[in-house]
């Protein structure tokens, strides 16, 4: 019998203002690597990363986009098929947090109606220049009905579990667990 290389194929999205960190969260995850000069992602670009979660593989392609406004009409287009976006904000920076609520209407007007969404907070690490705290994101997650995680992709803080997380959230919806898997 071939051994298959994964049971599943999941497309997540990172989106955010530009600078928040998503492509540090992105390097730190597939590669566990991290560079700590500012490269302005032009357009949009992608990782490839399997998990393994409940015994099944599951390959992420996780795409890139660009932040910067001149950039949105390229990017949207990547929404449609995503199955989770990651809506991340910089905790140090007020704007990309109340810019949120734009990125969301953005998922509302071009992703699937039942992707998974997850907020993310990054950037957790710098103590002394955050300026929104952990309470705050939680609440605004809440109010959206999404999931919620605070990241540092400097120091590798909760970056594996955000994708854990927002992949078992998928898995959940496209494979619901068996009665007998609930109970153990």
């Amino acid at each position: 019998m071939a051994n298959k290389k994964s049971d599943l194929f999941f497309k997540l999205l990172l989106i955010g203002d530009s600078g928040v960190g998503k492509t540090c969260i992105i390097f730190r995850f597939a590669d566990n690597t991290f560079n700590p000069s500012f490269i302005s992602t032009i357009g949009i670009d992608f990782k490839i990363k399997t998990l393994e979660l409940g015994g099944k593989k599951i390959k992420l392609q996780i795409w890139d986009t660009a932040g910067q406004e001149r950039f949105h009409t390229i990017t949207t287009a990547y929404y449609r098929g995503a199955m989770g976006i990651m809506l991340v904000y910089d905790v140090t920076n007020e704007k990309s947090f109340s810019n949120i609520s734009k990125w969301l209407k953005k998922i509302d007007d071009h992703a699937n109606e039942d992707v998974k969404r997850m907020l993310v907070g990054n950037k957790c690490d710098m103590y002394d220049k955050r300026v929104i705290s952990q309470t705050k994101g939680e609440q605004l997650a809440s109010s959206y009905g999404i999931s919620f995680i605070e990241t540092s992709a400097l120091s590798n803080i909760n970056v594996e579990k955000s994708f854990v997380v927002l992949t078992e959230d998928i898995l959940n919806a496209v494979c619901p667990p068996t009665v007998e898997e609930t109970e153990k």
